[in-house]
């Protein structure tokens, strides 16, 4: 029998210091200004007539043939990876509108300005129509660039007993009382 040799792809590769990015569609949104834009769209007043509104996500066909969202409608969420291009500067901390005004390190928060101003947003799909996906719950400004689109998977993205860190304190849990914090492969 043959072998095979390893392929040693570290050092075949060089490592980037730089990357480019390719938008591959753009946000169709209600949200024309950040004033009013949900934070976390999944988060809103259940009772207000706005809580979720519903966009489009407008796919460039030039980019990305409509074949390629073949089966996305199978899926109730899809994850929106976006280029936030309003955002041009960023500082190390931050104060989160949320809890006291205390200044956190930005990468241990959602704020939007960050040292690559990427945006992630979870968004329910409500149907796909050539190369436009309909979504409900945006929380991004019309416009915005997307960089890419991934289903949400239940077995792979949701994590029930991770703890939210700063935000659980907050929302007055307590972590050590579980949920709470659990490791892949604790039994």
């Amino acid at each position: 029998m043959k072998t095979i040799d390893p392929k040693d792809y570290i050092d075949a590769v060089p490592v980037p210091k730089q990357v480019e990015l390719v938008t591959i569609g753009y946000v169709r949104s209600p949200y024309r200004e950040r004033f009013g834009t949900p934070r976390q769209a999944t988060v809103g007043d259940p009772g207000s007539e706005d809580a979720i509104q519903e966009g489009i996500l407008e796919l460039d066909p030039a980019v990305v043939p409509a074949k390629a969202l073949k089966d996305l409608e199978g899926f109730d969420y899809v994850w929106v990876i976006a280029w936030l291009h309003l955002n041009h500067h960023w500082r190390p901390q931050v104060k989160p509108p949320r809890g006291p005004r205390e200044a956190r390190g930005v990468l241990a928060t959602r704020a939007p300005h960050r040292p690559n101003p990427i945006g992630l947003s979870a968004c329910q799909v409500v149907r796909v129509e050539g190369h436009c996906v309909h979504v409900r719950g945006l929380d991004l400004l019309d416009e915005t660039p997307i960089l890419d689109l991934k289903p949400y998977v239940p077995y792979a993205d949701a994590f029930p007993f991770a703890s939210g860190g700063w935000v659980d304190e907050i929302d007055g849990r307590d972590p050590s009382q579980g949920p709470g914090r659990r490791l892949v492969g604790d039994d």
